[in-house]
């Protein structure tokens, strides 16, 4: 090793009194916080500064406000049983926990690793009443249940686990229903879906299902229902990956509509081919809510559709979109009576022929001799609603809108992610992502009502931008630097948020906070309340003529 010649190329600083490595040290930063970068530009000089109070959601303080205006984010603080486990003088608090959590879903993090990506954010955190963002492994823990005292096999852990069970699954739908009870009062539709969250360890719950993206990989049930038209979440529910049928969605559903007087509930009940069932059916009758369901094409829907497939063209009804109906009465097997379907079909679209493989006999196209049903895709509706066929149809094809509800939570939201060992805590976690898609849905549309503007754009426009604070005189200033393209149209949807909120925080005194509520839900929903307050014909009060979106 001493006649290594390469020894002083490869360890240069042994040699302290080489000319070469003194030359090298006074190239070397003389702090780690600054340094050189060579760009297309040319020498690019850069610094580190931690304690520089910014943050990259510059633009969050106005949605901060809206919450408070609205006494929703203190509400759900207020209302959430954390005290009752976190004790101790060294706990982190429930502000610090729920305003974390609440950080993360709407940066649209998906795991609470994430976490520590905003963890040096001293802007935003202060204006929510937090003290500091807690880390990853408190935000995971905060919601575990622990009972020291019993063990748990014994009967009263389980009792302890289902009322600490209890208190979250009610603190979190009380504050759900904050957001969408007073639009219940107009007519409204409940659509209900189920979607895949695929697993990658092994959690409580994670079986092998019904799961055509990724076959054979556990997943989580989640069981979801919203008011359709509005992508506003009424309750979700997280369930093992086997439990996918439509009795395991049947008792919240009639949760949600039995827990309301019967001028409030559901004008129509929507859903997919899995809750075609009987059970389903007659507990919707019992209570008289409209439905409206696909259904599967069991053996006897196949002789139904065979049947009216040689009904003349005339008799069936064009229902738009290259489809056409008709109607009929079915009675499957484990249904209790006949009840009222709606078939419908379209034109198989022909394929272009392709370059066969191999050489193969050739075929002659005895057209003539396959059934006309055979040139066509059938798609069966059952209901109880007595409208006409193309109204029915558009009112099952308007509810797509759900699948991209689903696209939008586990893919710019948090569905897909923050998991943990128990079912629970997913479960938590779920609903603590809706209430916040829930709030910023509301913001969203109170920028601008006439569109929906989904987080992958909605974030960038209306979320982000560099935001510098600066303390004088005890005054705090933000200076926002935006990065958008469109920041004018920021800025002008951004200043008449603050002119209606502004609005709202001179009239306090005037209104209860339902009331101002209420006024505030008619403004965001204006374009299909046309102008009126809700629950009654009469116009919005004078002040918000000038409130008017493009």
């Amino acid at each position: 090793m001493e006649n290594n010649p390469g020894r002083e190329i490869l360890h240069p600083e042994g040699e302290p009194n080489s000319p070469s490595n003194s030359s090298k040290k006074e190239t070397l930063p003389t702090q780690l916080n600054r340094t050189v970068c060579d760009t297309f530009q040319g020498v690019v000089h850069l610094e580190w500064d931690p304690q520089a109070p910014v943050t990259p959601l510059g633009q969050l303080p106005f949605f901060i406000d809206f919450l408070k205006t609205s006494c929703l984010y203190d509400q759900w603080v207020r209302d959430c049983p954390l005290p009752l486990k976190l004790k101790g003088p060294h706990s982190s608090g429930v502000d610090n926990i729920l305003g974390t959590l609440f950080l993360s879903s709407l940066s649209g993090q998906r795991r609470y690793a994430h976490i520590t990506a905003i963890r040096n954010d001293e802007v935003n955190p202060p204006l929510l009443g937090m003290t500091k963002i807690v880390s990853e492994d408190t935000a995971r823990r905060a919601f575990q249940f622990i009972d020291e005292e019993n063990l748990p096999e014994s009967d009263l852990f389980k009792q302890n686990y289902e009322r600490w069970q209890n208190l979250c699954e009610e603190w979190q739908q009380k504050n759900l229903n904050n957001c969408y009870g007073a639009l219940l009062c107009e007519p409204w539709i409940l659509d209900m879906d189920t979607t895949v969250k695929p697993l990658y360890g092994h959690q409580e719950g994670a079986e092998v299902g019904y799961n055509p993206q990724k076959p054979g990989r556990p997943a989580h049930i989640i069981h979801t229902y919203m008011m359709a038209g509005t992508r506003l979440i009424l309750d979700s529910e997280v369930f093992p990956g086997k439990q996918m049928a439509a009795s395991y969605t049947l008792p919240r559903l009639l949760s949600l509509i039995d827990d309301l007087p019967e001028k409030n509930r559901p004008t129509l009940v929507l859903g997919d081919c899995a809750f075609g069932t009987e059970r389903v059916l007659h507990d919707l009758e019992s209570r008289k809510i409209n439905y409206l369901f696909k259904i599967k094409k069991t053996q006897g829907v196949k002789a139904l559709i065979d049947l009216v497939s040689y009904k003349a063209p005339e008799e069936w009804i064009d229902v738009g979109q290259g489809w056409s109906g008709i109607g009929g009465k079915l009675k499957l097997y484990g249904w209790t009576k006949e009840r009222q379907v709606l078939i419908q079909r379209r034109p198989l679209r022909k394929r272009k022929p392709g370059r066969p493989k191999k050489e193969e006999q050739l075929l002659l196209p005895f057209t003539g001799l396959f059934k006309a049903d055979l040139k066509y895709e059938y798609s069966v509706l059952v209901t109880n609603l007595q409208l006409s066929a193309p109204t029915i149809v558009q009112l099952y094809r308007d509810r797509a809108d759900s699948e991209n509800v689903f696209d939008e939570l586990k893919n710019q939201w948090g569905w897909g992610g923050f998991v943990t060992q128990d079912l629970l805590r997913s479960q938590i976690m779920a609903r603590i992502v809706a209430q916040v898609y829930n709030w910023w849905s509301l913001f969203t549309r109170l920028a601008d009502p006439t569109k929906r503007r989904e987080a992958i754009t909605s974030r960038p426009l209306l979320l982000y931008g560099v935001g510098r604070r600066t303390m004088h005189a005890g005054q705090t200033k933000i200076t926002i630097t935006p990065t958008h393209a469109k920041f004018a149209l920021a800025q002008e949807m951004m200043t008449r948020v603050k002119g209606v909120l502004n609005w709202f925080k001179s009239v306090a005194e005037q209104f209860t906070t339902s009331q101002r509520w209420i006024m505030m839900l008619s403004l965001i929903f204006k374009h299909f309340l046309k102008g009126n307050l809700l629950g009654s014909t009469a116009k919005m009060p004078p002040g918000f003529e000038e409130f008017e979106f493009g």
